[in-house]
């Protein structure tokens, strides 16, 4: 049941941010491909920050996670996203891979370069 609701959740939010970027960048004038490659990276980059921050944690991910059934604690950073495992030694190691975090800053990117292409859009159409 906290699934469902879960899932409820994210749907809304995704369709209420959906539905509140078109009109006003239809208003705007930003192209409709624009709209949706921004959308979708802008997502995108939410949902892996999120996995990356949270990949540690063994009660999320206890079949992932480097700090299930040792004896180390496990630390998130939000920005950029990346988890750690705080071993007794005092080593911090993390549980991310190099592609998941290009994942993360291409997504970015994409999600920035999409704001810089709707302004360079609006520019050209006003001149």
């Amino acid at each position: 049941m906290k699934v469902v609701l879960l899932l409820c959740v994210v749907f809304a939010a995704f369709a209420l941010l959906a539905t509140l970027v078109r009109p006003l960048g239809r208003r705007a004038r930003i192209p409709g491909w624009n709209l949706i490659v921004f959308l979708l990276a802008g997502w995108l980059t939410v949902s892996v920050g999120l996995i990356l921050s949270q990949r540690a944690q063994p009660t999320l991910f206890p079949d992932t996670s480097p700090c299930y059934g040792t004896r180390s604690t496990p630390v998130s950073q939000y920005f950029p996203p990346d988890s750690f495992c705080l071993h007794a030694d005092g080593e911090l190691r993390t549980a991310n891979g190099p592609a998941a975090k290009f994942l993360f800053w291409t997504a970015a990117g994409t999600t920035a370069a999409m704001v810089v292409a709707g302004a360079l859009a609006r520019r050209r159409r006003r001149g």
